[in-house]
This record gives C-alpha cells, structure tokens and sequence, in this order.
C-alpha cells in the first residue's frame, strides 16, 4: 500500500502545552495521509498523486511546530491536522464565500495545483467528508481556542504553513511578491503588536512580506469578528527557507524554529 494512504489513529490532535500558555501553534496542511476510502474517489494514478501531495502538502510543518514548542520557554499548545488537505482544506469555507472554489479548491478539492480533475465536479462524497472531517476539525479547533480564553483570558492562534518558491497554476495571486516570510493578517484579530514581534523574531530569515503571496489569518467561525481576546496570525515560510523542495529539510529548518520559538516567547511575555 502506498505509504501516504492511511487512516489510523485520530483525524486531528491537540498536543497539550502549559496551562498558561495562550499560544495554539495551527498546522492544518503538513500532513500526507489519505485514508483508503478517501483514497479511492481521487481520479489521480499512485505517481500523480504522491506529485500532487509533494507539491500541495506544507512538509514538515510539523516538525517546525514541534521544534519550536520544545525550544519556547513556556510550551504553546498545537493543533495539528493528521489527514491531507486533499481530504478536505479545514482552512477554507465549506460554501461559496471562499473564494478558492473558482480554483477547484473549495473545502473539498476537485482540482489539483495544476488545475487538472481531482475528483468528479461536483463530487459526489462532498457533504460525506464534510460531516466526516471538516465539521468535527473545526468543532474540536474553537474548543481548543475557548480552552485558552478560559485558562488564560487570551488566546493566539499562530497559524503555520509554508509555499513554494514558485507559483503553481491554482495560485490566485500567484504574480504577486514571494518573500521569505508571509505575515499573514486579519484586520481584526491580528493586533499591531503581534505583527511587530513576528517582524522583528523572523527578521533573520530575510525578507518579509506582508499578506503576500497569501493573505488572512485562521480564527475559527464562532470567535471570528466577534471576540478581540483571540489573536492571529498566519506564518507562511517560503519552502527554500528551510526545504530543499519539494520535501527535504535542511539546517535552515532549525533557523526557522529558532525564529518562530522567540515569537512564542514575546506573545506569551506582552
């Protein structure tokens, strides 16, 4: 069997940290595993579909989250998604509000970076992955969040991906600058003091840009517009900051952990 098709153990996992930390480290797109049955409503052959998740998938995320936890003074909390986004994208609206749907990529994927079939338009198991994966994420990420808000009064959702060195064709805004550090923000729950110490803890790293190529912050639905105790924002790495690409870690991994365990430790002290 192919080693990326899976689906044992738990969908998504909250990796416990101090009691007083408000930091949740978010990592919704490091994983490579498609359970059988999802598996085999991909129209993708064994070879396009390990392409497709080297090119889809933010490698290594998760070691960088961890890295970073173990380094921090006071260990965050990390929420980490177990199952590929080709199963379903925890990230996106489920309805016509994303926008990501004009690219075949939706909550459900029906395109893939290259804009070829993933699945049959529309797909026919869509609301199936929806109850099954999407909804229980998302229920078990905002009590996450609520968890922190009742530990700690705050909570600061850091939310950590990574994108390739050159666009792929599904990219909406793929012409725009691709720096080595997307600070990704939200006009409401991205405080001028969270921006300024993700600036200065990832300066080392080069360049940074500011919602560019990608843009937003991840605040689960029930907190989002509403509830100014919850802060975020989005970490996108360029993928050769820390990855010979597509998928191989080099010692710019560590640098990259280094970096992100300092703006742990700033949010956790303000």
């Amino acid at each position: 069997m192919d080693t990326s098709v899976r689906g044992d153990g738990p969908a998504h996992r909250l990796v416990p940290g101090d009691p007083d930390s408000p930091v949740l480290l978010h990592v919704p797109h490091g994983s490579r595993t498609v359970p059988a049955d999802v598996r085999a409503g991909l129209l993708l052959d064994d070879a396009a579909l390990e392409r497709e998740l080297d090119l889809i998938t933010d490698a290594r995320t998760q070691d960088l989250a961890e890295q970073a936890a173990g380094a921090a003074a006071v260990t965050p909390w990390r929420f980490v998604n177990e199952r590929s986004r080709l199963v379903v994208d925890p990230e996106r609206f489920p309805d016509e509000r994303e926008e990501m749907r004009a690219a075949g990529m939706g909550a459900v994927y029906t395109r893939t970076t290259g804009r070829a079939p993933l699945r049959p338009e529309p797909p026919a198991d869509e609301a199936a992955l929806l109850a099954t994966y999407f909804h229980p994420y998302a229920r078990a990420m905002t009590q996450a969040v609520d968890e922190r808000l009742a530990a700690t009064g705050r909570a600061v959702i850091i939310d950590v991906h990574s994108y390739p060195s050159r666009a792929l064709p599904y990219e909406l805004h793929g012409t725009d600058p691709r720096p080595a550090v997307c600070l990704g923000t939200d006009p409401f729950h991205t405080p001028d003091a969270l921006l300024e110490r993700a600036r200065e803890a990832f300066a080392p790293l080069g360049e940074i840009g500011l919602n560019t190529p990608f843009a937003g912050a991840y605040v689960p639905l029930r907190h989002y517009g509403k509830d100014a105790r919850v802060g975020a924002l989005m970490l996108e790495l360029r993928r050769d900051v820390y990855l010979d690409e597509p998928v191989t870690p080099h010692d710019g991994l560590a640098e990259a952990a280094a970096c992100l365990a300092e703006l742990i430790e700033a949010v956790t002290r303000d």
